[in-house]
């Protein structure tokens, strides 16, 4: 009898805990969003731009930039479900669950590191350490695809803005070829990482976490390097939306191969996502002031981005937030 009670007083302590923990998570994530948005001069002069246009017309680009978000996280959701395939069955709403729960965590952890944690937990608990390796291969690909794009158009911004000597620029050009040659190889190869990981004494005794990196062929990670195009096309959309309506002058090719090395140099970047819009609003008037001199403009494009992208979703994440059990399976619903 006192084993029982013992057992039942445990099994709440533990729910309490849960209860507490999951509180103290979206408590914090309203508190220091809310301190983040009411004193942010980027959005002060996003809705000043905005003032001197067409009711009807915000309301058909915004909605346009929204939807895209939605768009966004939803293929993040099915990549997340894709990866976890082999290691446990979820369903399409579950991933899009734990997806948002997950944007809820990285506003206020650095590099999004949090992001792994809410995700994580809405798997069974002996798997989601697995779960953690395979969001990494998600983004890896991820990375692979920005860093590519990215190198790119950083050289054909070297060619058009900056003025070095030719053999310079093909030294650059070479180191670009390799640094994307590097990624790409590394990517479809990713279960080279788990024979180095066996081969070093240390990390051996966890191989059954990260031994999942063999599982992955290279189909597979086509296809998710697949999804991982699609996100980069969709969030490169929303920008390129925002940027042309605003500043019209602009050449379509020209957006692109800053938004490129926009997404470039903040993957480069450690920061928080609650802090970040510094960083973007920085690159962003950097690189963007040799196309136009409208740096009110483009601050403005990408403050409502942040916006959108991150912590609209982040809030919307909050709900999920309670649906999680620490300390046990969740509940399927």
């Amino acid at each position: 009898m006192q084993i029982v009670n013992a057992k039942k007083l445990t099994s709440q302590y533990k729910k309490l805990l849960s209860y507490f923990i999951k509180t103290a998570i979206v408590v914090f994530a309203f508190w220091i969003i809310y301190n983040k948005l009411s004193d942010n001069e980027n959005l002060s002069s996003f809705r000043s731009l905005l003032q001197q246009i067409p009711q009807s017309e915000i309301i058909l680009v915004m909605t346009t930039v929204v939807v895209l978000m939605f768009l966004n996280w939803g293929l993040e959701a099915l990549k997340w479900r894709r990866l976890i395939s082999g290691i446990e069955k979820i369903s399409v709403w579950r991933s899009i669950e734990s997806v948002f729960c997950g944007l809820t965590w990285a506003v206020f952890t650095p590099n999004r590191i949090g992001e792994y944690g809410g995700r994580v937990f809405f798997l069974s608990p002996k798997r989601r350490i697995v779960g953690v390796v395979a969001m990494a291969v998600g983004n890896i690909g991820q990375m692979v695809l920005t860093n590519v794009f990215g190198a790119i158009a950083l050289c054909l911004f070297i060619y058009k803005f900056v003025n070095i000597d030719y053999r310079l620029f093909y030294a650059l050009v070479i180191l670009s070829t390799m640094f994307c040659s590097f990624f790409i190889i590394f990517y479809f190869n990713i279960k080279w990482l788990n024979g180095i990981l066996v081969s070093m004494r240390f990390t051996r005794k966890y191989k059954k976490f990260y031994s999942i990196l063999a599982r992955y062929q290279k189909k597979e990670l086509l296809n998710i390097l697949l999804f991982c195009l699609a996100r980069y096309v969709v969030f490169s959309t929303q920008y390129f939306i925002l940027f042309y309506w605003l500043i019209p002058e602009l050449h379509y090719l020209d957006i692109l191969m800053m938004v490129s090395i926009l997404f470039f140099v903040q993957s480069t970047l450690p920061s928080l996502d609650l802090f970040d819009i510094g960083v973007r609003s920085v690159t962003a008037s950097y690189f963007f002031s040799s196309i136009t001199d409208q740096n009110v403009a483009v601050i403005a494009c990408t403050a409502s981005i942040w916006l959108i992208n991150i912590i609209i979703p982040a809030i919307l994440g909050t709900y999920f937030v309670f649906k999680l059990n620490f300390f046990g399976n969740i509940q399927r619903s």
